[in-house]
């Protein structure tokens, strides 16, 4: 039987993300663990009230002592080595349930035995984990790549320490799921991210452009994307900011825009209108090409991590084998030849299963089950006594 309301309002919860500067992914995950949970307080490393939506804002919201230091809410990555201790500060004792929304520290906050602890994972630290390398080569400055890897050496071995903190996980995709066996020795059910398919809609004409959309980081590869579209000629937009934002817009060439930033509708706007989502990292899921396929739109996407989970082969979109900038080009070329086949309407029907009634009714379920079992494991029972004499 599915949990009611009351059952789950009773409790006092702590949702615990990692940072809130901006709506990406994660955070619309974590929007939606506000709806659930309309009690639950909020705490997190540094807060930017003016990029975060009321649903978020709405509630109460700790922020850690990295959210005092300079310039902290734009440049909160340069505090990273001190992540570990500043999450540990938060005092989360009075809680009966914890859930961490993790893709770097969260999950390391200190609960008492009775407190129930269960993280949604994004995924594992990436910059100290499967994407260290990526991030390590991105770095320009000597000084830099010589101390990084001590730097990460300790945030890898604490957040191997600290990944014991979890009563119970929860992965986003598959792909995250393999990543917290490997790198946690955890076993993690997957309950894929929420997507507001019906807020996406087909457009009534398509333009000739293709689309790439989200934080400009060395793993997202957007690189490729630049390379490609130099190569091909052909008209591409990329929706996004972040570090690599300079480097792309010298390398772009004349065909190749970039869009720092756009509201919600604009973008569904650009969406629903461009020939497809060029996909060319690789992702721990990609909630941005589920909502493409809401958008009718099928995506091109590197054919490894979460994409495998989204993208079915010429049905809704295609893969490029290698992650190289002549494999998408190869693929955008594969992509034209046989685009009269995709069909939107069915395209559509392929991003249902991600729907958020679904998120819900499994997360709900999921944490009904394992509160229940971890208030049977701390169970202390009382004392008996009978007299010998």
């Amino acid at each position: 039987m599915a949990p009611s309301a009351d059952t789950l309002g009773n409790l006092r919860v702590a949702l615990v993300h990692h940072w809130l500067v901006r709506m990406r992914g994660g955070e619309k995950v974590l929007e939606a663990l506000c709806q659930i949970f309309p009690q639950a307080d909020i705490y997190t490393l540094v807060f930017d009230p003016s990029e975060i939506p009321a649903s978020i804002r709405q509630h109460r919201i700790t922020t850690s002592w990295i959210q005092k230091l300079p310039w902290a809410k734009k440049y909160y990555t340069q505090y990273l080595p001190f992540f570990p201790f500043a999450i540990e500060q938060f005092e989360l004792s009075g809680y009966d349930l914890v859930i961490s929304s993790e893709a770097g520290v969260s999950k390391g906050v200190l609960t008492r035995p009775e407190t129930c602890h269960i993280c949604y994972c994004h995924t594992p630290m990436r910059y100290a984990w499967s994407a260290y390398h990526v991030y390590l080569q991105a770095v320009h400055s000597p000084f830099r790549r010589r101390l990084i890897p001590f730097v990460m050496n300790y945030l890898r071995l604490w957040d191997w320490v600290s990944s014991s903190r979890v009563d119970y996980y929860i992965a986003n995709s598959q792909n995250v799921a393999n990543r917290i066996r490997k790198y946690y020795r955890r076993e993690a059910p997957v309950i894929y991210p929420p997507v507001a398919t019906t807020d996406f809609g087909q457009a009534g004409a398509i333009e000739d452009y293709y689309l790439a959309v989200g934080q400009l980081v060395p793993y997202k590869r957007f690189d490729l994307a630049v390379d490609a579209f130099n190569q091909l000629g052909r008209p591409l937009l990329i929706v996004g900011d972040g570090p690599e934002y300079s480097r792309l817009q010298r390398k772009a060439g004349k065909n190749i825009k970039l869009l720092r930033r756009t509201s919600d509708e604009k973008l569904k706007e650009c969406l629903s209108g461009g020939r497809a989502l060029i996909f060319p990292g690789e992702e721990d899921f990609g909630m941005i090409a589920v909502e493409a396929h809401a958008c009718g739109r099928p995506v091109i996407a590197l054919a490894r991590g979460g994409a495998l989970e989204i993208v079915i082969p010429e049905l809704n979109g295609i893969f490029f084998a290698e992650e190289t900038a002549s494999s998408l080009a190869e693929a955008v070329v594969r992509f034209e030849s046989i685009e009269a086949k995709f069909q939107p309407r069915i395209i559509q029907e392929t991003a249902r299963p991600f729907r958020e009634a679904r998120f819900e009714r499994e997360i709900r379920n999921f944490i009904f089950e394992k509160y229940q079992e971890h208030c049977d494991h701390f169970k202390v029972g009382r004392r008996e006594y009978e007299p010998h004499f």
